[in-house]
């Protein structure tokens, strides 16, 4: 979805990139009047990171003085007025985020196309799902404090169906059972799976990892699935076919992929299984993928 191939462009909600947990509260509670009155009270009061904070600061990260591979822009449902703190906020923690739009209650996702967007993280789930329902890759991010991954290399994690691919596999899974899944996985073991959402944002992240040699690459990618053998085959021949790096592919044959994400060091996870997502969101940022049968 990019208009400019030459950089990856990101768009993030207020919320994923601060913890806002307090002032959305006052929100919830007390309505918007109250809520602009607290931002406006406590602008000077510095954001603390949020959830995807790490993430944002790695991505920036692989900028250099040449070269501008990543540009983070802000989507945020604040007012101007409101959206002081948050950009008040950037500037203390060194963000080198210019690009804003304040929408004041409704939805940002529109924009996400006009700023050329590969990639869109939100709280709210409605703009998520209208974002990727317009062809941009998006997650819902669960908001809290930012999670501490470790080391200085960008870590990025996908599920396979759904994420990745698209959901045509699944959907057999889901509509005959594990069985009917692992023949017809077989018996297409040779043909491509076709795309899914997240397909173009991972060749963006691995036409940056060209741009490095290989063995002091700053990002490396995870393929964390719930597939077993046989139905490895056809992700394989697939990222294959498609001329695609993953650096790691884990076949989990249905276990839980919270502790494996854990051990490789996610800045951030996505799925489209809501209950994948809440058993890692306590030990990795995790984005939920609205896609595909599991979401209908």
């Amino acid at each position: 979805m990019s208009q400019a191939k030459d950089k990856l462009v990101v768009g993030i909600s207020s919320r994923a990139l601060f913890d806002l947990e307090d002032s959305h509260r006052v929100f919830e509670e007390s309505g918007r009047e109250a809520y602009c009155n607290y931002q406006i009270e406590h602008e000077e009061d510095v954001l603390e990171p949020g959830v995807a904070f790490g993430l944002v600061r790695k991505l920036l990260a692989l900028n250099d003085t040449e070269h501008e591979r990543v540009e983070v822009i802000l989507l945020s449902r604040n007012s101007a007025d409101t959206g002081l703190r948050v950009f008040n906020s950037i500037a203390h923690h060194k963000l080198p985020i210019t690009r804003a739009a304040f929408t004041s209650g409704t939805s940002p996702y529109r924009y996400v196309g006009a700023f050329g967007g590969d990639l869109f993280l939100s709280a709210d789930s409605d703009d998520v799902r209208a974002a990727l329902s317009a062809g941009c890759a998006a997650a819902t991010i669960v908001p809290g404090h930012s999670i501490d991954s470790g080391d200085g290399t960008l870590k990025i994690a996908f599920d396979g169906d759904a994420v990745l691919f698209s959901d045509v596999a699944e959907r057999i899974f889901k509509e005959q059972g594990l069985a009917a899944f692992t023949a017809s996985e077989a018996s297409s073991a040779g043909e491509p799976l076709p795309g899914g959402p997240f397909k173009a944002f991972l060749e963006a992240l691995t036409r940056i990892q060209a741009e490095f040699d290989p063995a002091d690459c700053p990002i490396r990618t995870a393929l964390v699935t719930s597939r077993s053998a046989p139905a490895h085959e056809r992700v394989i021949r697939t990222l294959r076919a498609w001329h695609i790096r993953i650096d790691e592919a884990l076949f989990l044959g249905g276990m839980t992929k919270a502790r494996f994400l854990q051990a490789f060091g996610a800045d951030i996870f996505f799925d489209d299984q809501a209950t994948h997502i809440g058993k890692a969101a306590g030990m990795v940022a995790a984005g939920h993928v609205p896609h595909g049968v599991a979401n209908e």
